[in-house]
């Protein structure tokens, strides 16, 4: 039986983990462009993977589902990457929410009841979701658990509620972790285990987006001010990954793990604290 790796989100970092954790198996690789998927592939096949492409909207349900037919098609799912998302420079508020909040939770669900035992997934949030003050423990638990296709119908989630597009960024990447840490219970049930990753500001196409966006200004501050002085690599966020999804991370489940820098550390308790 042919061992599948599903990478949605076709990008550097989706593709930095897949090359650390796919070696022997079939890379499915799947994103909203198929020039994106169909670019991808060809790095990969080239180093020596072997890689078929697909399309997927993840803010679609019936296209998560297709793709999930797809993958189960090749043979077991024995490794879920999601990368996919919109950044607060790219979508305003209701697309990021149905994106990046809704769409990894179909994601996690969708992929969730056809995970291999012994397989594992990652899904890459973003150190945005540890800057959003605490939440209630009551919506903490609503992000969670509410079902998900009710989830964007959350008083808190409301488009009056959620106007900017860094908060709904913030508040998709909090849910992101949350949504995780639930959803190990049911895939520890197959056997299976899910992690998430939040990523600080990492050279990436999107990375440069936000760089030259207007709000690059503070993205060259943080990289200036926070402890490494330095932005990330996506080989540094796939050796995380390979950890998460390998042997040597056998014991870790329902965690987030931030790999920022020290930028959060910095917003905290250092130079990038916010003034009153």
């Amino acid at each position: 039986m042919t061992n599948v790796i599903v990478v949605i989100g076709a990008g550097s970092i989706g593709q930095a983990i897949a090359r650390r954790v796919s070696a022997g198996k079939h890379v499915l690789l799947a994103d909203l462009r198929q020039e994106n998927a169909d670019a991808a592939a060809k790095t990969l096949s080239e180093a020596g993977f072997a890689v078929s492409t697909a399309t997927v909207d993840v803010s679609s349900r019936a296209s998560v589902h297709a793709l999930v037919e797809t993958a189960t098609a090749i043979g077991e799912v024995t490794g879920v990457i999601h990368a996919a998302g919109v950044s607060p420079s790219q979508a305003p508020p209701a697309v990021i929410l149905k994106v990046d909040l809704y769409g990894t939770a179909v994601v996690l669900e969708e992929f969730g009841a056809v995970i291999a035992p012994g397989g594992s997934g990652v899904v890459i949030a973003s150190m945005s979701g540890h800057r959003l003050p605490a939440l209630t423990a009551e919506q903490d638990k609503a992000l969670a658990t509410t079902p998900t296709d009710e989830l964007l119908a959350l008083p808190m989630l409301h488009p009056d509620r959620v106007t900017d597009p860094l908060n709904a960024y913030q508040i998709s990447k909090r849910c992101n972790a949350l949504r995780v840490m639930a959803e190990a219970v049911r895939w520890g049930k197959r056997g299976a285990r899910v992690n998430t990753i939040s990523p600080g500001i990492v050279i990436t196409p999107l990375a440069k987006d936000e760089l030259t966006g207007p709000r690059g200004a503070g993205y060259r501050r943080m990289i200036d001010l926070c402890p490494t002085g330095r932005a990330g690599t996506p080989d540094e966020i796939g050796t995380l990954g390979a950890l998460l999804m390998g042997a040597d991370g056998a014991f870790i489940t329902g965690s987030d793990i931030l790999i920022d820098g020290g930028v959060t550390a910095s917003y905290w308790y250092g130079e990038l604290a916010p003034t009153a």
